[in-house]
């Protein structure tokens, strides 16, 4: 009974574990590819993170058989409806890094994540817009992910040659980057505060810019114009304001939400090692080995943090 339950509350929001494994896995790629390193550790964690996403993804089926309720709930939620989209990134997230592995699987999984992802765009967008009971206060940088999400796209897409898709889904994600990101600005700034539980949710704000970046890069051809830089150096500006708010988060107890640090770190890790490989010197290098020094270490401490709430039963319960 006790397994019942807990698969009943089983959350959402758990995908977001696979999104910063993900991301960590491919700013080791990057490290091993660019550094020249011999081992590659990375293959290793690919392998741990495409086992949790298949036993999350196995989690949510059968408490979508066995509680279609609680799902359709959470589908309906005002917060937790903009996780839904984690699924659909996460596979998105696989065909990235399986494109040096395994360029038929990385097919496979960039054009499942492509098709749900533009489902759920397409879903969430209609909710927005019908429903009548959300209010700005619902609404987080979490939001960013079931719209803004689709500028991921071109990172695996431009190499398997689907190369106008890729420029349609960067084309709308970006545009709703910029809504968003003023409509967000107003909501924290105006309204109530962001609650504690969803204060690392902040973080994401790091994403859009990095990751535009990064597909961006891809798209004209591993080049970094001044448009690259202006998005680049948005979310090295995201990142220096964040530290701003270093109290908030170190002293906030751990919540499920905390994973929302590690996707945007990845981004931001990886788009450093990309102006690395790219222009050299010495501050890139730097920073780029101090954010994937970061990037470990805050994975390290969500894994153990988040092994230790589900042994104690913290995780996977009514609210």
């Amino acid at each position: 009974m006790s397994i019942h339950s807990r698969l009943k509350h089983f959350p959402i929001s758990f995908f977001a574990v696979v999104m910063g494994l993900s991301g960590l896995t491919i700013a080791l790629q990057k490290t091993e590819l660019f550094f020249n390193l011999s081992f590659t550790v990375s293959y290793y964690l690919f392998i741990f993170t495409a086992i949790v996403f298949v036993v999350l993804l196995a989690a949510y089926g059968l408490k979508l058989f066995l509680f279609p309720n609680e799902v359709k709930a959470e589908l309906y939620h005002p917060i937790k409806l903009s996780f839904y989209p984690t699924i659909s990134i996460s596979f998105i997230m696989l065909s990235i890094i399986t494109l040096s592995i395994w360029a038929n699987l990385a097919e496979a999984l960039w054009i499942i994540g492509s098709i749900l992802h533009l489902s759920f765009t397409l879903f969430v967008l209609k909710m927005w817009i019908e429903q009548q009971n959300f209010r700005i206060e619902h609404m987080t940088p979490a939001w960013f992910i079931p719209l803004v999400g689709n500028i991921l796209v071109p990172i695996a897409g431009v190499p398997l040659g689907y190369i106008e898709a890729s420029w349609f889904y960067y084309s709308f994600g970006m545009l709703f980057w910029i809504v968003f990101l003023s409509i967000l600005f107003n909501r924290i700034i105006f309204h109530h505060p962001v609650p504690t539980k969803l204060l690392p949710t902040l973080f994401i704000f790091i994403a859009p810019p990095s990751i535009g970046f990064l597909s961006y890069f891809n798209l004209i051809g591993h080049q970094i114009d001044n448009f690259s830089r202006i998005l680049y150096y948005i979310a090295v500006f995201f990142l220096l304001s964040l530290t701003t708010l270093a109290k908030n988060f170190l002293t906030s107890k751990f919540y499920l939400s905390l994973w929302a640090y590690s996707f945007p770190l990845a981004s931001i890790t990886v788009s450093t090692l990309v102006m690395y490989h790219v222009f050299g010197g010495i501050f890139f290098k730097s920073f780029s080995i101090l954010l994937l020094v970061g990037l470990i270490l805050n994975i390290l401490y969500l894994i153990t943090r988040t092994i230790i709430c589900v042994l104690r039963k913290g995780i996977c319960v009514e609210e």
